[in-house]
This record gives C-alpha cells, sequence and structure tokens, in this order.
C-alpha cells in the first residue's frame, strides 16, 4: 500500500513514470522505422553515414538497439515486482532513456563521429541498465534475480565485441552469431517462465483439461542442449556436428512446447501467440541445422530466430504487459490480434524468401510492409495507454 501511495504522488510525465512506457514505444517506433530504410539501403537506394557495413549496422540495430530497450522495459517493469521497491522513474528514467537514444543516433553517424566515439556513447546504455538493475536487486536482497544482471551485461559485452569486430575485422560475423544466441536463450528463459505460467492460469478459469507440464528435469535438459547447439553455432556454423546439435536442440524444444497445452488456448490471442513465438525457436534450430549441412541458405534460420521467435515473443510481452500495467482487461483486441498477425505473417515472409530465391524480392517487400504494420501498428494503437498516467 505505501508503494502505491507513491506511486500515486508522482506528478512527473506519465511517460516517465514507469520502464515499460517509454522503451517500448520508441522502441516499436524505432524497430517499425528502421526496415524501410533499411530495404533502401539493402537495393542501392539509400545510403548511411554509419561506420559499420550496411547489413552490419541491419543487425546491429536489431540486436542492440530495439531488442535491449523491449528487455529495458521488462526488467524496470519486472524488478519492482520482485523487490517491492518502487519504480526507476523521472529523472533517473530520463537518463537511461537518453542514453538508449543517444546510443542509436551514435550508431547512426558513426562514420562522422569516428566508430570509437560510437562505440562508447553506444556501450553506455546497457552497462547503465545492468547497474540500475543491480542496485535494486541488492537493495531489495533478492539475490536469486541477479542472473538477469548477468543477461544484460553479456549483451553489454557482446555490443561491444561487435564494434570492435566490425571494425578491424570488416563484418562482425561472430559476433552477430553470439547476439542471436543470447537473444534466443533470453526467449528460451523467458518464454520458460511466461508461457506455461499464463498458460495455466487462462486454462485453470476454464475448468478441466490437460494443464502445462511444469518446469522440471526435461525443462533443463532442453535448455542445455539447446545453449550447448547455439554455442556450437557460434564458434562454427557449418558442419555436420553442429548441425546434428541443432537438430537435437530443436526435437526437445518441440516436445518443450507441445508439452505447454498450447493447443486449447486458440481462445485466447493473448496466451496463443506466446506459443506461436516459441515455436520458431525450435523452426530456427531445424532451419540452421539444414543450413550447417549446406541445404539451405543460413538466413533463414536466422530470420526464423530473429523475426519469428524475438519479434513475436517482444510483441507478445509488450502488448500484455502494456495492457496489464495500465489497468486494461487482459484480452487481445481486434487491432491487437492484426498486429499479432502481421508479426507472423513477416517471420514467415522473411524465412520463405531465404528459402525461395527466385520469389525473394516480392516476399522480402511483403515481410518489411507486415514489420513495420505490426511494429507501427503497436506505437500507434498503445501510445495512448503509455503516454497516459493510470487511474488507480
Amino acid at each position: 500500500m505505501a508503494t502505491m501511495q507513491k506511486l500515486r504522488s508522482y506528478r512527473g510525465p506519465a511517460l516517465f513514470s514507469y520502464g515499460f512506457r517509454p522503451f517500448f514505444l520508441f522502441g516499436a517506433i524505432y524497430a517499425g522505422a528502421m526496415i524501410p530504410l533499411w530495404l533502401a539501403v539493402f537495393y542501392g537506394d539509400a545510403s548511411l553515414p554509419a561506420s559499420f557495413a550496411p547489413r552490419d549496422w541491419h543487425v546491429h540495430e536489431m540486436l542492440f538497439g530495439y531488442v535491449p530497450a523491449v528487455i529495458a522495459g521488462f526488467l524496470l517493469t519486472a524488478v519492482p515486482n520482485w523487490t517491492g521497491r518502487l519504480p526507476i522513474q523521472g529523472v533517473p528514467l530520463m537518463i537511461l532513456f537518453g542514453a538508449w537514444l543517444a546510443g542509436r543516433l551514435a550508431v547512426a553517424f558513426s562514420g562522422l563521429i569516428g566508430w570509437q566515439a560510437a562505440l562508447g556513447v553506444d556501450a553506455m546504455f546497457l552497462l547503465l541498465l545492468a547497474l540500475a538493475i543491480a542496485r535494486e536487486i541488492i537493495a531489495g536482497r533478492k539475490w536469486n534475480n541477479l542472473k538477469v544482471v548477468t543477461i544484460v551485461t553479456l549483451l553489454a559485452v557482446t555490443n561491444i565485441a561487435f564494434h570492435l569486430e566490425a571494425h578491424f575485422n570488416g563484418l562482425a560475423k561472430f559476433s552477430s552469431r553470439a547476439g542471436i544466441a543470447l537473444v534466443v536463450t533470453l526467449v528460451c528463459v523467458i518464454g520458460g517462465r511466461i508461457v506455461p505460467s499464463f498458460t495455466r492460469n487462462w486454462l485453470a478459469r476454464r475448468g478441466s483439461g490437460r494443464l502445462p507440464v511444469p518446469f522440471g528435469k526435461f525443462d533443463a535438459v532442453t535448455m542445455v542442449a539447446g545453449t550447448a547447439a547455439l554455442i556450437a553455432w557460434v564458434a562454427a556454423p557449418s558442419g555436420r556436428l553442429t548441425a546434428v546439435a541443432l537438430g537435437l536442440a530443436g526435437l526437445l524444444h518441440v516436445v518443450r512446447l507441445a508439452r505447454w497445452a498450447g493447443e486449447r488456448t486458440l481462445a485466447d490471442r493473448l496466451v496463443l501467440i506466446l506459443h506461436v513465438a516459441y515455436a520458431f525457436v525450435p523452426a530456427g534450430f531445424f532451419l540452421s541445422a539444414l543450413s550447417a549441412l549446406d541445404l539451405v541458405a543460413p538466413s533463414a534460420g536466422i530470420h526464423a530466430w530473429t523475426a519469428g521467435a524475438i519479434g513475436s515473443m517482444t510483441l507478445a510481452v509488450m502488448t500484455r504487459a502494456s495492457l496489464g500495467h495500465t489497468g486494461q482487461a487482459l484480452s487481445a483486441s481486434f487491432a491487437t490480434q492484426a498486429i499479432y498477425a502481421s508479426i507472423v505473417v513477416s517471420a514467415l515472409a522473411r524465412i520463405f524468401a531465404a528459402l525461395e530465391p527466385a520469389h525473394s524480392i516480392p516476399l522480402l517487400e511483403l515481410a518489411g510492409a507486415a514489420w513495420v504494420f505490426a511494429l507501427l501498428g503497436f506505437a500507434l494503437v498503445y501510445a495512448p495507454l503509455l503516454g497516459r498516467a493510470r487511474k488507480f
């Protein structure tokens, strides 16, 4: 009750009253606006004043621009629930958001300000976020949650490695795969908590029937196998051993997903999208296994993980958290369902663009248009909720 009273007493801009508000809104706007620019660069119709190669700029800004914004919004909202402490808000939140925004500008204009300056500015956000989260968890004495600080720190280190590899080697191949592997692992960790939990809660209200299997030894084995396969893929994306490891991990994740009773969630799109998003995880493993054997293009598996698992899961989390933390009913409106459908279409189109080179151009354009519709659609639909103070 004391915490609620203090939240009521906040008199600053509503946008900076809780971490999910600015980071979800502007993260979505940025991710949605990036793709048309990337396609223009890809087709040779535009250029960027960035020191990165165009491909690296695209990869970097999705992995270390958009994704950290969603992670920040999620953690800055979840940590107060874990610790019982007040959320980071007002000026401290503005400073964190300003650091994220400065990083995006620094990377975009890194060709003008120099790669070292861009690295310094861009690295600041994730390091500040790790420090802020660590401070709250330590102050709240919730030691078991310090593992999330490790994940954010690893992402920060990988971001720094990306800058260095891109400068000294021309392309950040290793760091790109490492960043993807790290975020996919995070999707598996977070997904393994929220997908069965939200599914169980919804199904329990509907009466008898099969419920998700709780986390157990099988899930632990699946996570270990998936992490090992991703490490093998980062180190050597081609070869039979990598293919076997990826294929086995894909099978285990299929079984893990099947144990969560997703077939019973068709009536609730807020829950269903979580299962659909997680389904792209094993799809990425299988396609990457085929790529390791030179049977399909590497981008098929990569985009199953990035556009599919990461894109869908981030939107699923952003929509649900935005509704719940602004006092709205946890139900997917027609607009929200259209956002979900668009992100799935975008992912599928991008995967098939890699699998069907003869039709890659129209499929790329469909993927880009659907991605823009999903991300900017989220920003348009949810901006009134994110920018307005909650009525207690």
